[in-house]
This record gives structure tokens, sequence and C-alpha cells, in this order.
């Protein structure tokens, strides 16, 4: 059985490629690509009967002309990269990696809020440059730093990277309120915190995290319509995906001192734009989407895909999404 990974540099190669290789041979051939260019798919994987990517496109096309291929395995939560109806059509299964991430994204969301609250990046800068050494007192603080205790954290979605915030937010003493989908029923964290319309969420926050998915229906949930509902004292934080959010919207409010911050690990394009409003946007805090990037997060990726493909030979498929 041949096995193909278009896309393993996503992985960060070749630091687990020893890891991986192991891992994955004990079910057949295993040819791991760095990258791979969506005209190059169908060539380099066209022969396999399994194929384990993260964000390579499995198109009808590349699934129409890979007549061997059988499984689907992604080293990642989403799934919109994959044809699921062409895969159905098939019997190809499709199966995701879910919380595998919880943790690490959790703590990204608190670093990039902590660094917002706190001014940090500003004062980093400042105690390099000599700014500290020439102040007359012992303690030097020319930016506002703010504490968390007790202002209002909106989480957006409350799937398990949701919660984990919740929890982290309320143990800084936040008052936390949720908006999501469909309120859970008899679930212990449903009655913790309060859950309130998207509107509620926007209006009350003085910090807003994101972690729903990115459909159709949530695209550009952060606009002109609902940033104009934020407290301007309020910080943004998305970890989620990056077209949840209009960035030339969220551009113009924090130029416009309409938004205090922003933190953002995702933008709309991957890797970025140069172009982009954002980059230089006032108080603007932009990671290369690395939330997921901790050594152990991805180890626990890795260990998910073994057991969800190991459950697949077995007949018995798990976490399957078509």
């Amino acid at each position: 059985m041949k096995i193909v990974i278009p896309d393993g540099d996503t992985l960060a190669l070749p630091d687990m490629q020893k890891q991986i290789e192991q891992e994955f041979s004990r079910f057949g051939e295993v040819v791991c690509n760095g990258t791979t260019k969506p005209e190059e798919v169908i060539a380099k994987i066209d022969d396999a009967e399994i194929v384990l990517c993260n964000k390579t496109p499995i198109t009808r096309e590349v699934i129409e002309n890979c007549r061997n291929l059988q499984y689907i395995g992604l080293f990642a939560t989403g799934y919109n990269n994959i044809d699921l109806q062409a895969a159905t059509e098939r019997n190809i299964a499709v199966c995701n990696a879910g919380a595998y991430s919880t943790y690490g994204v959790a703590q990204h969301t608190f670093a990039l809020l902590l660094d917002l609250a706190g001014n940090m990046p500003k004062y980093h800068e400042d105690v390099r440059n000599g700014g500290w050494e020439k102040s007359p007192v012992f303690s030097y603080f020319p930016y506002p730093v703010h504490e968390l205790y007790g202002k209002t954290f909106s989480v957006i979605g409350f799937g398990s990277i949701g919660r984990c915030v919740a929890k982290i937010a309320a143990a800084f003493g936040m008052k936390v309120i949720v908006h999501t989908r469909t309120v859970p029923a008899h679930d212990p964290d449903s009655i913790r915190y309060e859950f309130v319309s998207k509107e509620e969420a926007f209006r009350r926050a003085d910090v807003l995290s994101i972690h729903c998915p990115l459909t159709e229906q949530t695209k550009n949930l952060i606009s002109e319509e609902t940033l104009a509902l934020m407290k301007p004292t309020a910080y943004l934080i998305n970890t989620a995906r990056g077209g949840l959010v209009c960035e030339q919207d969220l551009a113009d409010a924090l130029n416009q001192g309409r938004l205090a911050g922003a933190g953002l690990d995702v933008l709309v394009q991957e890797p970025m734009s140069p172009d982009t409003p954002l980059k230089s946007a006032k108080n603007c805090l932009i990671t290369p989407h690395i939330a997921w990037s901790a050594m152990e997060t991805r180890e626990r990726l890795i260990r998910i895909v073994v057991h969800n493909l190991e459950c697949w030979l077995n007949g018995s498929p798990v976490n399957q999404v078509n």
C-alpha cells in the first residue's frame, strides 16, 4: 500500500520527518514530499491508495484522476481543501484530526492578548533602545498597561478551543460570555458562562476572541458593521481563520482609534500578502499562523492521524467527515 504525503513541510520538516516515516511505514511505502503545487498533485499521488495532507487541495479533478485513492487523512481539523462530495461518490474516506491543537491555540490566544494589554512589544523595543536607562525613576512606564481582571471576555465559538480559552479567561478573573450557534444542553460548561447573541457578544466585549470555523455564514464575521458595535477600548483576537475578518475594515477601525488593538495569527492570504492593510495598521500584532506549531502539538497531531489510519484499516473508521 502506497502512502503519499504531498505537503510535509507544513509540519516543519525536516525536524519531524524521521518520526513521520517511522510512524507510517508500518502501514506501507511512504513517500513524503516537502511541498506540492496544485498542478502537481495528480502526478505526485496518482498511484497512491492513501494520501495524508494538510492544506494540499484534493479537488474533484484530482479524485477522478487518482483511481487507486481510497483514504484521505488530514493533518488538520479543517477540511475545506477536500472535495467531500467527490470523495464520497468514490467511497473515499476522509478523516480529520480534531482537538489536537486545543492547548497550543489557547496558549497563543493569551500570548497575543497579554502582549496587547501589557504593551509588551513597545516596552521590549524601548528597553533595547535605551529608554529605561534614561529614566529618572526606577519604574519606567510611558505606555499604558491594563489588567485583565474584571474585564468581559467574549468567546465566539464553543468547541474544544473556545471552551479551553473560556476557562483560562475565567482563571484571570474575567467575566466570560459566549456566543455559539448551538448552546450545549446538559453540559457542565453551559452553566458556567452566560450565552448571548452575536450582537451582545460584540457590544459587551473588552476582549473578543474568535474560535469558530470559516463557513459561508461566518465569512467576514468581523466587518465594519460588527466592529461598530465594539468598544473603542476593546481588543480583538483571531487564532481561527483569516477569512473570518474583513481585513480592510479591521485596519480602518484600528487606524481610526475605533478599536484598541488586534492580535492575529491568521490572515486571508497565507503566506501574508505584502499589501495587506493590516501589515501597517496601528496596534496590530501579527504572528505567522504558529498557534498550532508547538512540538508537543504537532506530535499529538501525528498520533491522531496515525490512529485515524489504523482504525480505517481495521474497518472501524473514526473522525470521518464524509
